[in-house]
């Protein structure tokens, strides 16, 4: 009767691990491992010593054996430490051919331990799941950083906002949220991980909504042709809620890499406003010709100049000249459009218009009159910028 008991114990042990490892998603090895060491936790907490305890567990039919390894002595005299020794005589009883200072393991019964040490066995188990379930669910959201998921909004805490992603909570602060975007409890929204953290409690899960790699990510999820590898976003800059400046690039001369991201009758960048509650997209052609990248970048006001300061690169300075009707263009509302092109190109950009530059240069033909002439005005501009940086 003993032996069915210990046999069907096996088997709810097998049923149990099984569950936990598809419930929580934690390894029947680490599971093992836990039951194991909590064995030989109460077996410390019964004999005050683990040290020569062996927990040996059939990973198929979850049978488990706990042993005592003891070490053969003389006579019963000699035995100081009886959970360490074992006279001879008891020692044949077990292993036949024992002699002294072999090591023989006597089985111990799990169900002799006291009542405190079972229960210590007890708290190691589920200690360990919860440390392994932590553990699962941190691994499964810092693969996740960086990338956008959908959450549920639960309530707020303060002005921050507690997110639910399935199996952790977020938090969308006050900084990383949209200004003028409103969430009730309940509403499923996208949101872009940007710090996965282990702390005791579990992950602490950082998301925002005004990060640049969350535009980036939602052009990669609407653009087939961005997730195949052929069109690339090399830079954005974005002013959370306003506008946005994205440059792509093409691997392939046959493709359109703005067309691409526009889609046709802009049904692929109007999803995607969509999303941002309105938000403007500007998608310029990326350039690695500093001059050509600057002008873009500041579309849709017209260039007719762009100077890079060539004496100090790392300055990343650049003069830029505009016809007069577009000055207030390529500056665009309060700068926004020349702020967001600094960000976008990574270059400080001085712009001013036709008449500001002829007056900085000295020139007096009327603008009637006055043809513009690329290499001429690059010269006078260089020699601005030159002059600037000194």
């Amino acid at each position: 009767m003993a032996k069915d008991n210990k046999v069907k114990d096996s088997e709810e042990l097998i049923k149990a691990i099984a569950e936990l490892e598809k419930e929580k998603e934690i390894s029947a090895d680490t599971l093992f491992e836990a039951i194991e060491n909590s064995l030989k936790k109460a077996a410390k907490e019964h004999f005050g010593n683990d040290e020569n305890c062996v927990v040996e567990i059939d990973r198929t039919t979850g049978e488990y054996h706990l042993y005592q390894e003891k070490t053969v002595v003389e006579t019963k005299e000699e035995v100081t430490d009886p959970v360490t020794m074992v006279a001879l005589e008891d020692a044949v009883l077990v292993a036949k051919k024992a002699q002294v200072g072999d090591v023989v393991r006597f089985e111990l019964q799990s169900k002799e331990f006291g009542r405190i040490a079972t229960q210590h066995a007890k708290s190691v188990i589920l200690q360990k799941i919860r440390e392994e379930e932590r553990n699962v669910v941190y691994d499964q959201y810092y693969s996740k950083q960086n990338n956008i998921v959908v959450g549920v909004v639960q309530r707020y805490n303060g002005k921050n906002i507690s997110i639910n992603l399935g199996k952790a909570d977020a938090i969308l602060s006050e900084a990383e949220q949209v200004k003028g975007e409103h969430f009730r409890p309940t509403d499923r929204i996208k949101v872009y991980i940007t710090e996965v953290k282990n702390t005791p409690k579990g992950p602490r899960i950082t998301v925002s909504r005004t990060h640049p790699g969350f535009v980036k990510r939602l052009f990669e999820a609407e653009v087939s042709e961005i997730k195949e590898g052929v069109v690339e976003i090399k830079s954005i800059a974005r002013e959370p809620g306003s506008r946005t400046k994205m440059a792509v690039w093409s691997n392939d001369d046959n493709v359109d890499p703005v067309g691409a991201c526009v889609g046709i009758n802009g049904v692929r960048v109007n999803a995607i406003v969509d999303e941002l509650g309105g938000e403007k997209i500007d998608i310029i052609n990326w350039s690695d010709d500093a001059n050509v990248l600057i002008q873009n970048a500041l579309s849709p006001a017209q260039v007719i100049a762009v100077a890079v300061a060539e004496e100090d690169p790392k300055s990343k300075e650049a003069m830029v000249i505009v016809p007069d009707t577009q000055l207030s263009l390529a500056i665009g509302k309060e700068g926004q459009n020349a702020r967001l092109a600094a960000k976008l190109t990574g270059f400080k950009i001085d712009i001013k218009s036709e008449s500001q530059a002829r007056e900085a240069f000295g020139f007096s033909t009327d603008t009637d009159e006055y043809e513009y002439d690329e290499n001429e005005y690059t010269e006078e501009i260089d020699e601005v910028v030159e002059n600037d940086a000194e």
